[in-house]
């Protein structure tokens, strides 16, 4: 919300010495959060005067068009005669009321003005624009064109406001009400200790029986509307210059009369208006929910198909306006235009003004459902006061007479479904419980009845709550009204003593050494948020009945192209790979641990735990229950080179490898060893696919899977060719783990090492024929490691050849060469047997 200074002294009298940034400093403690003060104007230095077009010279030899023109601009220029001036816009003609800056002046962003030659001519001075007087955009797309009123050679810096301090309010959610001149100049006076002169009291005349026909089909949605008429306005009645000032310094743009009213009203009462050209209206206004599959095109354009949730405002014909929201074009007021053929000035001449109160949740669903939001549905979503209907009705009404030269119709229409105040039981001394300090039953009454509430009783207070403070429901809410006016800078600081604990648990640990341990390896951290839309997982290549697939799908999401929790981390780490990639990063290596959420099926809805105590284990159980499976995982993405080029030789690129590497990486920080399996599973490369399994209770257990990205995958996501990827599910890790890890005991004896070169069917995997020899060479085995794979003709067709080196080492002597080859023959002999390899040259 944007707060012209200016407009807030019209209802606080504050003193002539506060500064937008004194006010700022006020409004800030009291709880609003003011993030900037905007100096309209700063650096503006006159001449700056209102000029008349005299004559307008064609310059028709230039590639654009240009004007030579002359200007009364009365004494401002010392002389009385007329200035001479260069101009490239054509909005204006002779005899128009233009803004004129003169030689000498400065105008905002440090722009003197000064006699200059340009286009064959001298220019002494220059027509403004309002983009070039900081006035924003005033619908004209050209030069100010002034009522012609007002005299050559008046002050244009006074006439059109252009000093002025605006504070831009961040209106969280439960503020509503701040969302107008009303609201905030209520705060302003409550933070100054000065009386309000409110605006919305108005003498309003009572409802009656030949006011414009409403029906409301649905008085939950819609429980209060107001209807009114004014007839005989003139079409080409244009807004005045300081309601179209007022309206862009609040950051709206002037359109025409009516709507620059309807929008004014809103801004100063809080209350969204709509007006209707009665003309185009077809029998009463109604009010009920849209039928599924009901079309409307609204003012912006856009045609819209309705769904059976929104609320809409309709006429004999059908809707002609989503509720709250925005109206239909065909009751569109007209846009005012001369006839051709008599020159008279048509347009709307009749109006009907609609101030309704719709209920916020259908407001803001059927906003977000069209992604259409509006100054209208920003309010009503937030809370606006339902009793203040008639009063902007009476508002519009008198300003529509009085600039439009209107008539007011007798006839009002009133709709109100029947509805008591709120009131909140609350003891007196509830706000010093809850701030720990003691304000007393004076401060506390006198602070709430500051805020617009009525109180009653001594000990026990009974409050009847505002109508334009939806936000306050319950006594904590009006104890923070308490403690906000007194002052958050008034509490005690009162550190809490915290209970002595045993530090992180063994999963934190792990948790801590697995990110550690990735970011020692190259790996950059880089959390993402945890919703993904369901057209990613097409694009992952998941088959329908992935258990993937299943989402939890939020109700009132962030973004509705991301509804769902993920229930993979890889679509967020790849998101910022392909990011960093775009930006020219194109060697990355990152990593993410976080949840995942993984349905069951078998969750049961979940129950309102109570507020006024603590919950029992029974319902903390029954919530629990109602939540997903939410495993904790980490995930690697690699994409470019994974060594680098340079004078110590040849880099290389990351490849399948680098990401089962990154796989055994985390899993050796829980102590596990890994079994590596060739796979199938999406989104991976079908031939470069490994499984990682681990051993849980003796049982081999899947832990996750790495590998390189499947082709398809790469270009549906606009990855870099070849991009790998591990992912692995910690839990399982966790599982898998024998506790803390052992450090291994140093032999001082030497190694010995022994090679053996084996001959097995190219289908063998790997994993298999080094299982079986580490088993076989039993407890001397120090370590093995494949150092070779060779195929050809040598071994023949459809073979492989798996060179391994074996260390040997035993703890308490020196191995003999005929202890090492024994140890060696063993391993080979269980290779043999359970894989059918056989020694290389045997």
């Amino acid at each position: 919300m944007r707060v012209p200074l200016s407009w807030l002294r019209e209802y606080v009298d504050l003193p002539a010495t506060e500064t937008g940034r004194d006010v700022q400093a006020k409004l800030i403690a009291a709880g609003l959060e003011v993030e900037t003060v905007e100096q309209l104007g700063a650096g503006l230095k006159g001449p700056l005067v209102v000029g008349q077009v005299l004559t307008i010279e064609e310059l028709t030899e230039f590639k654009k068009p240009i004007r030579f023109c002359t200007v009364d601009v009365g004494r401002a220029n010392g002389t009385g005669e007329p200035q001479e001036i260069v101009c490239g816009a054509r909005n204006f003609s002779v005899g128009d009321k233009v803004v004129v800056v003169l030689p000498g002046a400065v105008l905002p962003g440090d722009f003197a003005i000064a006699a200059r030659k340009t286009y064959g001519r001298t220019s002494h001075g220059m027509i403004c624009s309002g983009d070039e007087l900081g006035m924003g955009d005033d619908g004209s797309g050209g030069i100010i064109v002034l009522p012609p009123e007002h005299e050559a050679g008046t002050d244009a810096i006074k006439l059109l406001e252009l000093v002025d301090e605006v504070l831009d309010i961040a209106v969280t959610p439960d503020r509503g009400y701040a969302l107008s001149m009303r609201g905030v100049a209520r705060e302003t006076a409550t933070a100054y200790g000065l009386p309000l002169r409110d605006p919305a009291l108005l003498d309003v005349p009572g409802p009656n029986s030949y006011g414009y026909g409403v029906k409301v089909a649905d008085p939950v949605g819609c429980d209060s509307f107001t209807a009114r008429t004014v007839v005989g306005l003139e079409p080409e009645a244009r807004s005045p210059i300081w309601l179209r000032r007022r309206l862009q310094k609040a950051g709206m743009r002037p359109i025409s009369l009516a709507v620059d009213i309807t929008n004014y009203v809103m801004l100063e009462l809080g209350q969204p208006l709509h007006a209707y050209d009665r003309s185009r209206l077809d029998g009463p206004i109604g009010v009920r929910r849209a039928e599924p599959g009901e079309k409307l095109t609204t003012l912006d354009g856009t045609t819209r198909v309705l769904d059976a949730e929104d609320l809409v405002i309709t006429d004999n014909r059908g809707p002609i306006g989503l509720a709250g929201v925005m109206g239909g074009a065909n009751t569109e007021i007209a846009d005012a235009a001369p006839d051709p053929e008599t020159g008279r000035v048509n347009g709307t001449t009749e109006v009907v003004i609609e101030a309704a109160h719709f209920d916020p949740v259908a407001i803001a669903r059927t906003a977000r459902r069209h992604k259409l939001s509006s100054e209208a549905s920003k309010r009503f979503e937030r809370g606006v006061d339902p009793q203040a209907a008639a009063a902007a009705a009476q508002r519009t009404v008198d300003l529509l007479v009085l600039l439009a030269g209107g008539t007011a119709e007798g006839g009002v229409t009133q709709v109100v479904a029947p509805s008591a105040p709120r009131t909140i039981a609350m003891p007196a001394d509830h706000p010093d419980r809850v701030a720990g300090v003691t304000y007393g039953r004076e401060t506390v009454v006198r602070r709430l009845q500051e805020v617009g509430c009525d109180v009653y009783g001594q000990d026990d207070l009974v409050v009847t709550v505002p109508s334009w403070r939806p936000d306050l429901a319950e006594p904590n809410d009006l104890a923070e009204e308490v403690i906000r006016l007194e002052g958050y800078e008034n509490l005690p600081s009162t550190l809490p003593t915290p209970p002595s604990g045993r530090g992180l648990t063994a999963r934190q640990r792990l948790h801590r050494r697995v990110g550690r341990s990735l970011a020692g390896a190259g790996y950059v951290e880089a959390p993402n948020y945890p919703f993904i839309g369901e057209p990613v997982l097409d694009q992952l290549g998941l088959e329908a009945d992935d258990a993937r697939r299943r989402v939890v799908k939020l109700v009132n999401p962030l973004s509705d192209e991301e509804p769902a929790l993920r229930t993979t981390l890889l679509p967020g780490l790849l998101g910022a790979l392909r990011r960093n990639d775009g930006r020219g990063s194109h060697d990355l290596a990152l990593f993410e641990t976080g949840l995942v959420f993984r349905p069951t099926g078998e969750e049961r809805p979940a129950v309102t735990p109570p507020v006024d105590r603590r919950p029992t284990d029974e319902e903390i159980a029954s919530l629990d229950a109602a939540l997903p499976r939410q495993p904790r995982r980490v995930a690697v993405v690699l994409a470019g080179a994974r060594e680098q080029d340079g004078w110590w030789g040849k880099g290389r690129p990351a490849d399948w490898a680098d990401a089962v590497e990154a796989g055994r990486l985390v899993a050796r920080e829980a102590g596990v060893e890994l079994t590596i399996r060739a796979d199938q599973h999406a989104p991976w490369h079908p031939g470069r696919c490994a499984a990682l399994y681990a051993t849980v209770n003796g049982e081999e257990t899947l832990v996750g899977h790495a590998g390189e990205l499947h082709p398809r995958v790469v270009k549906a996501l606009h990855l870099p060719d070849r991009t790998c990827a591990t992912e692995l599910e910690l839990d399982v890790l966790e599982q898998a783990s024998a506790g803390v890890v052992q450090a291994p005991r140093i032999s001082t004896f030497p190694v010995a090492t022994q090679d053996v070169a084996l001959v097995v069917a190219s289908d063998v995997p790997t994993a298999d024929v080094e299982s079986a020899l580490r088993e076989g060479a039993g407890e001397l085995l120090e370590s093995i490691r494949l150092f070779d794979v060779f195929t050809g003709e040598q071994i023949g067709e459809g073979r492989k050849s798996l060179a391994y080196a074996l260390r040997f080492r035993a703890a308490d002597r020196t191995l003999t060469v005929d202890e090492a080859s024994a140890a060696r023959d063993a391993a080979v002999s269980l290779a043999s047997e359970r894989t059918g390899a056989v020694l290389r040259g045997a």
